[in-house]
Formats: C-alpha cells, sequence, structure tokens
C-alpha cells in the first residue's frame, strides 16, 4: 500500500467501507466517516504549495511533524477543499505559540479544546458562517476546516484517547469547531483591535473549556447593563466551577455578540467597545488580566442570545495571525 506521511494511500477502486477499515485501522479516524485519501486527492490538495514537505514545526504532545503534506492529509480526510489548505496549515502553526500552551491543552484531563475563529475577506472567499449557527452544524467550510484542525491535533501531534488526550469527559468541540467574525457592526473588528486593517484576512485560535449560552437580564437587553451583567455572572461561575478561583491571575475571556445585541449596546451614548470591555472588568471583579483581555467578536445570526467560550483554566493565550 501506498504511504503519504508514513499514513495510507487509499486506492482509487477501493470501497468506502474498505477506505474506512484501513483508515480505523491506521488509527487515523475521529469516529465520524473519513474521506478516502487517494493519491489524485492528496495531490490536488497540495497542488501549487510551495516547500510542501519542508518542516513548520513540531505538533505537541507527542511532536509529529507539521508540513504542507502532513496537513493536506488531514484535509482531505476531513472534507476540506484545495483553497481551504492554508487556513488548517496557519492555524495549526498559530497553535505551537508558546503562550498558547497547546501541550496542557492537548493532555488535559479537563475539556480543553481548540476553537478557531476566521476575520475579514477570507470568510466570504471560502464561504465561512458568521451567521444563524456560526457555532453549530449546517455549514460544509465551518464543519471541515474546524476538523482538519481537531485531525491534526490527533494524527500529527497523536492527541488520541488514553495516550496523548487524556479528557476525561471531553467535549463536541473536539470534534469541529470553527466560525467567522461578522464583517459588520457598530463596534471595530476583533482584528482592527489588534492593529489589522479591516481588509486584511486573519484567524484566531483559542482554546476553551467550551460554550455557554447568556440571555440578557430582561430577555431583550433594554439597557447595556441588562446585556452585559448575566455575562459577568457566567465568567464569574466559570471561575468557581474550573477551579481557578483557587490560582491567582487571570488571563482572557470571550462572548460571542449577536449584532442585534451588539447595535443595542452601541444606540446608548458612550458605550463603545471599550467601555464594554471596561464594564465587564470591573463588574467581574477579577475575570481576566485587564479590561483588553475581555474580547467580544460579533457574530451569529437573529436573536438576543450570546455564546459565552471561557478560555482554559490551565492557561492558555489566543494567538492572531495574519492570514
Amino acid at each position: 500500500m501506498n504511504e503519504w506521511c508514513g499514513w495510507p494511500v487509499v486506492d482509487e477502486q477501493a470501497t468506502w467501507e474498505r477506505a474506512q477499515q484501513i483508515l480505523t485501522e491506521a488509527e487515523l479516524s475521529d469516529g465520524l466517516p473519513l474521506v478516502p485519501p487517494t493519491r489524485r486527492r492528496l495531490e490536488e490538495m497540495v497542488a501549487g504549495i510551495g516547500g510542501r514537505s519542508e518542516s513548520q514545526g513540531m505538533m505537541p504532545p507527542m511532536f509529529g511533524d507539521i508540513s504542507p503534506e502532513s496537513i493536506a492529509y488531514q484535509c482531505v480526510i476531513a472534507g476540506c477543499v484545495p483553497a481551504e489548505l492554508p487556513v488548517v496549515l496557519a492555524a495549526a502553526t498559530a497553535t505551537l505559540e508558546p503562550d498558547f500552551n497547546l501541550l496542557g491543552i492537548a493532555t488535559t484531563t479537563g475539556s480543553a479544546a481548540v476553537a478557531l475563529c476566521l476575520h475579514g475577506p477570507i470568510v466570504q472567499r471560502l464561504g465561512v458562517n458568521a451567521l444563524t449557527n456560526a457555532i453549530g452544524p449546517g455549514s460544509r467550510a465551518n464543519a471541515c476546516i474546524g476538523r482538519a484542525l481537531q485531525l491534526c491535533l490527533r494524527n500529527i501531534g497523536g492527541a488520541r484517547s488514553d495516550t496523548g488526550d487524556m479528557a476525561t469527559m471531553g467535549q463536541p468541540a473536539k470534534f469541529t469547531l470553527c466560525f467567522a467574525e461578522r464583517n459588520e457592526g457598530p463596534f471595530p473588528s476583533f482584528t482592527e483591535r489588534h492593529g489589522l486593517a479591516k481588509d486584511e484576512s486573519a484567524l484566531t485560535v483559542m482554546g476553551i473549556s467550551g460554550t455557554a449560552e447568556v440571555l440578557p437580564g430582561d430577555g431583550e437587553g433594554a439597557t447595556p447593563e441588562a446585556i452585559l451583567d448575566p455575562v459577568v455572572a457566567g465568567m464569574r461561575a466559570e471561575i468557581v466551577m474550573s477551579g481557578q478561583s483557587r490560582k491567582g491571575g487571570r488571563g482572557e475571556q470571550v462572548l460571542l455578540l449577536p449584532l442585534e445585541l451588539a447595535e443595542k449596546i452601541a444606540r446608548h451614548e458612550g458605550w463603545d467597545i471599550g467601555r464594554v470591555q471596561q464594564y465587564l472588568f470591573d463588574k467581574g471583579g477579577d475575570v481576566a488580566s485587564s479590561p483588553e483581555a475581555i474580547h467580544p467578536i460579533v457574530t451569529g445570526g437573529a436573536g438576543y442570545k450570546m455564546a459565552y467560550l471561557p478560555i482554559w483554566g490551565g492557561g492558555s493565550q489566543m494567538v492572531l495571525r495574519r492570514l
């Protein structure tokens, strides 16, 4: 049998069932069906990519080699199209930043997972969903890009159950969690707040403990305070639930804010993004290292439901990369 970076290449004539058996026996499966990695699909995935076999780092916990070819294999079996390979490659290398602490995220007995957010023109170009069900099902691009990144952690990094990945419970985001920031709204985007131009594409990787739905205090949030106070309560509760209350110092916080609520907040005089961050910081009483470490990101469809993505309590810093 032919190989690609040490993994099996499936013959074009192999049945679907045989392909799944081959990949499962090679311990490449996340439990869901995989696209057969034929030579044709693999070559199409890396077509036009320079330095395809060059190492771009070693991925913990077992320190497998990241290269365009090794990432391409994960992209194929995850169902990606070739235009998505550079995004997955950039995301995989971003997780190697020391402050991201991928070793801790990948091996903890907690429920940490890697989430991926895309920003700027790349979102529309790849068809990544930033509207209804932004962090849920329904978009091939979201599902496959996020899944490819998770398969990198599993198959390149070696984070497999009972060997590298020791999560007691795990969480669904370990299958996939990829979403996009909306390109409209009353506040500067996440990337603009970090010095990028509005027309620049970028991605952010974040190590999260899960997701939690948050509703405004009066159902529709007549005031900014009514919208944000339940968010503060959620952040404070997460610190207790995750055991962070026993530790000194705080890191970052992520809030996914629907456009309707962002616009409702901004209609009140003086409520810019800085004031939102300052309010959450002051009201929260040590929920983050600074107001700027609280990150509202406008995404999602119609409605008043927010989502809180607590950063893993074991310690992880979000990483932003230009594309």
